[in-house]
Formats: structure tokens, sequence, C-alpha cells
């Protein structure tokens, strides 16, 4: 299943039942695993590319952006990105982790929104931002993990602040980020849960450029019973299993995308005493799920084709 997928189309009851037996799905993974100091470079594809090659395999190959403009191409699950910016390693409010995977890419835009937000959250008293994954060079399909993060426009942010000193490169790859969720999946871990973490959730979903933020069952819950009556911005924030250490960022299509296709909106009010939170309260998702195969490139838009050969 797509971690975040389109809202319209498919009976969510019907797709929470395949994940939790793991049929013919991909979950949203709970385990954090580690990176690497010595990344490898894949091995040669043993097929010539070809439209009915997997397009994770293809994409997760390219190691650089396309040349030209930034521009976003199809939905966050089921596209790619011409363009990418990376986001830099190192900030004065910001780290990116697991630097071994490559997926610190993505529009220019979700560039400047991690370092407002950074800067932001530290003026409110989070210390700094670790990034978790965005996308890779071109975008597309990952090899595992999540399915969407495809189009540049997506960002993960531990609910762990950045230490106060320097993260060594051994760090970024096996740092574990401090789980928010208690061991019995009902609510936060109060030991970890701070009003810090809800003012930079608060401040990332305020952000008119956020169409979306996906956080654990749990942490909506403890949003909806700390916001006060200021709960305009509950609206965005969507639960969703797994995002129990981190939290996930969605950002709408841009102007310079037109082919781009935008998360459909949310309903009105908080979400707090919703059909959506009542469907989660007793889901629990299993520690590991393997990833499927995903989509063929013929099945991606046509421009991702373009993408993936473009110099």
């Amino acid at each position: 299943m797509s971690e975040m997928r389109r809202d319209r189309g498919f009976d969510p009851r019907a797709a929470l039942a395949l994940c939790a037996v793991l049929l013919l799905v991909q979950c949203t993974a709970q385990a954090q695993d580690k990176g690497t100091l010595n990344p490898q470079p894949l091995p040669p594809l043993t097929k010539p590319e070809g439209p009915g090659s997997l397009a994770k395999e293809l994409f997760a190959r390219k190691t650089t952006p396309s040349q030209g403009p930034a521009r976003s191409i199809g939905f966050y699950s089921h596209g790619c990105i011409a363009g990418a910016v990376a986001l830099p390693v190192d900030g004065e409010t910001w780290h990116v982790m697991r630097l071994s995977r490559n997926r610190n890419w993505g529009h220019p835009e979700l560039i400047a929104f991690i370092e407002q937000l950074s800067e932001k959250a530290a003026r409110n008293g989070w210390r700094g931002l670790l990034i978790g994954d965005m996308s890779q060079p071109r975008g597309g399909p990952l090899l595992a993990g999540h399915t969407s993060h495809q189009v540049g426009l997506d960002v993960d942010i531990w609910l762990t602040p950045m230490p106060e000193h320097p993260l060594t490169r051994l760090e970024r790859e096996e740092m574990i980020a401090t789980m928010a969720v208690a061991a019995n999946r009902k609510d936060v871990d109060q030991k970890v849960w701070t009003p810090a973490h809800v003012a930079l959730i608060k401040t990332a979903a305020e952000d008119p450029r956020v169409a979306r933020l996906f956080v654990n069952p749990a942490i909506k819950k403890a949003l909806c019973r700390d916001a006060g009556e200021d709960r305009a911005w509950l609206s965005k924030v969507q639960p969703w299993l797994g995002h129990d250490w981190h939290f996930h960022v969605r950002i709408g299509c841009q102007a310079d995308s037109p082919d781009c296709e935008n998360q459909p909106p949310r309903d009105a009010g908080d979400g707090c005493h919703s059909k959506e939170m009542e469907r989660f309260a007793n889901v629990v998702l299993p520690e590991h799920s393997a990833p499927h195969a995903g989509p063929a490139m013929s099945k991606l838009p046509k421009a991702c084709w373009d993408v993936l050969k473009a110099p």
C-alpha cells in the first residue's frame, strides 16, 4: 500500500486489512534502518532497460539529478522529479541523516521550506532538525521502504532534536531516533513528548505550502489533546501507521510543475473525533514488511522516462 496514496478510489479499511497480513502491499516500516560508512554501487542490471523494467531498479541507479529546471511529475507515490536540488547536509539548524542513501534531493521549494522551518523551530526552542528521507536524485520509487517521496515534495523529519555536538558520519548512519509513541501504541510516551514537539509540528502545519502532515495516530491523539483553542492547523495533520519516531511533511505542487498531481484536500475540521481516528485505534504494523516489486516504467508518467534518460 502506498504510504500516503490518493484518498480517493480505494477502501481504506480494506487496505489496512491487507497491510496487516502483508498481502501484495508494502506498509510503512516501524523499524529504523541504519546506513553504512561504505555504500556500494548497485550491480549492473541483468536485462536491458525498457518499459517493462521495474522503475525502482532504474531510478535507484541514478546518483545525480537530471539537468534543467526543477519539475515534479506525477503523484507523490507515482512519479519522478527533473532538475532536483540537494539539501546541504549541514546547516546551522539542521543535519541530514543517513547520507549513504543519497535521498536528500527535492524541488527547490521543498529545500526552502526545510531551511525556513528549521530556523523558525530553532527560535521556538527546537534545537535543530534531523532530516530523514526526501527523494532520490531523480525521484521515482525507492528500492525499499517508502513508496511515496517520488516527486521531490516530501520530507521526513525526526522527532529527535539535533544534538548539541556536530554529528560524526558514523552517528548520521547509525544514530537511532527517539521513539515518541508509548509501548502500548495507544498514546505518546509521556517521558519523551514535550510542548516543543507540539510547537514543531504546528509550525510545519501552519506553513501555507504544506498540503499534508502525517503522524502516528497516537501522536495525532496527543496533538488534539494539547493543541488548545488554536486548532485550524490540525486539519492538515493526518494519522497514519508508522511515523512514531518521525513525521512526514508533504508540500503542494508548484507552479513550475504542470504535470504534478496534488494531494486531494482533507475534510474541514480538526479531525480529532473522526472515523479515521477510530479506524486506526487498534491497528499495529508488524515490525518489518518486505518491499513489493513496485511499478514497471510503463506505469509511470511518460515524462519520467525522459527524466531517467536525460544527462
